[in-house]
């Protein structure tokens, strides 16, 4: 794969888009903007002011779903930082879960191609303001919902998920996903802060014949946080 820069029609057209863009999201909810500090580089997150704003009764009655998305967690932030010591130069990159899209900017920084999916539109759309905003490029986004995966999705070089073990469902989900989208020598990182499906989601892989080849337990402490992000690589056994 060439990644060619774009022309000169194609850097104005990105950024009369972004601009609209984030221009649309700001009318859409109150925002704000957090730095998110990664090893050393600065990432510039709009995001919403408070994640209560999302909250839709209509949402929550369909499927308990509640915008957990809206916020830079710490598993985010720890692997960002996992991301941005790899070279993605030529590969593909496939994230689950993009929320406001830290991840899916480190990543990009370092070459790979990157497709941001998420199940709520808001944050497909936050993700490419946000990768706009830091590196003046047009984000690849799709809305997926685990439950139905599109056929058509394709398969990675690199998946990558943050902090999406919080329910016992995804745990187990997870793992099939990962079976249709990996590319056969292809890796997937999953950073988790020891929610309570994360051993599910372990012996799920391994019953689809999928390995841990890694766990990687990095600390996270700002103010009064302290957890241990634990960082799973996967890979077809």
């Amino acid at each position: 794969m060439i990644d060619k820069a774009p022309s000169s029609d194609e850097r104005e057209r990105i950024a009369i888009a972004g601009d609209a863009l984030v221009l649309a999201l700001v009318r859409r909810f109150r925002t704000s903007v957090q730095e998110a500090f990664v090893d050393g580089h600065v990432f510039s997150i709009l995001k919403p002011a408070n994640a209560d704003d999302l909250i839709r009764e209509e949402d929550f009655v369909r499927d308990e779903r509640l915008p957990y998305w809206a916020d830079v967690w710490p598993s985010s932030l720890i692997l960002a930082g996992k991301l941005l010591k790899l070279d993605g130069a030529g590969q593909s990159a496939l994230e689950l879960g993009c929320g406001v899209g830290l991840c899916t900017l480190a990543a990009t920084s370092t070459g790979f191609d990157v497709l941001s999916t998420d199940y709520y539109q808001d944050a497909l759309d936050v993700t490419r303001a946000n990768v706009f905003r830091n590196l003046g490029r047009a984000a690849r986004t799709q809305l997926v919902d685990w439950r139905h995966v599109p056929r058509d999705l394709g398969t990675f070089d690199l998946v990558f998920a943050s902090d999406v073990l919080y329910e016992k469902e995804y745990a187990l989900l997870l793992p099939i996903i990962l079976c249709r989208v990996l590319e056969p020598q292809g890796t997937a990182l999953i950073a988790d802060p020891g929610r309570v499906a994360a051993p599910m989601f372990v012996e799920a892989c391994e019953a689809h014949g999928l390995k841990i080849r890694d766990k990687e337990t990095r600390p996270f402490a700002v103010g009064e946080i302290r957890q241990k992000i634990d960082i799973y690589e996967i890979g077809r056994g």
